[in-house]
């Protein structure tokens, strides 16, 4: 047998290897103090929300979302939960000034943020501007959405006073409307704008009505003088 030293990769480096990465896997990592320090769980931990400008002070289980503690915890009812994984966007609240899903948000991780739900937007007994231009639009129906959409749109007429149609559109792209009243919700958020008036939009009381010389025509409960006239144009 040859007296030189054998070189490369022998089975013996690979039990060695093995070895030493088991031993090193058995090692627990020491998580930054930072990090241990914020650690939550697993059980019901206290946490303080601010909401509607006040502190809610509460204790939850890590995995509760945003949108249960409202409801079920503080009575904040009237954030609703509809799809319940942020498709629909009836849970909308403000979180920061800007739209969130409460639904996808753990209670626990907005402490230190300023949370604002549709009862927030009331102030001295009188709804906002635009609660109040959602009801005489009756852009409403069956109720579900209409907290997350008048979320949506307080926060785009906070950023955006004068939006456009195509800009109302985008903001409440994400809340769903089964009924289908997202004309009379672009009426609200231009009323509530200053962009549209009272009198600038006929109200007909039925679906069926009656033009001044008689005919009778089928159209929106809400048009405007322009609709109007184009349907009595055909109607001749």
């Amino acid at each position: 047998m040859s007296d030189e030293p054998k070189s490369g990769f022998t089975r013996r480096d690979l039990v060695r290897g093995a070895l030493v990465g088991a031993a090193a896997a058995a090692i627990p990592v020491q998580a930054p103090a930072e990090e241990a320090s914020r650690a939550l769980g697993p059980g019901a931990v206290p946490i303080a929300l601010t909401i509607n400008g006040k502190t809610e002070k509460l204790v939850v289980e890590p995995r509760v979302v945003l949108a249960d503690a409202l409801r079920d915890r503080i009575g904040l009812t009237g954030t609703k939960v509809v799809c319940g994984r942020g498709a629909c966007g009836a849970c909308t609240v403000l979180v920061d000034g800007a739209a969130q899903c409460s639904c996808l948000l753990l209670a626990a991780e907005v402490q230190g943020r300023n949370i604002t739900t549709i009862e927030g937007l009331k102030a001295n007994g009188r709804l906002s501007p635009i609660q109040e231009a959602f009801v005489e639009a009756d852009a409403l129906q069956c109720g579900f959405c209409t907290s997350g959409m008048v979320m949506s749109c307080k926060t785009l007429l906070d950023h955006n006073p004068k939006p456009t149609r195509d800009q109302i559109r985008e903001a409440v792209s994400g809340n769903l409307c089964r009924c289908g009243t997202y004309p009379h919700v672009i009426d609200a958020v231009e009323r509530a704008a200053g962009i549209r008036t009272a009198e600038s939009t006929l109200t007909i009381a039925a679906p069926l009505a009656i033009a001044a010389d008689g005919r009778r025509f089928h159209g929106d409960d809400r048009v405007g003088p322009a609709t109007l006239e184009a349907m009595e144009a055909e109607e001749a």
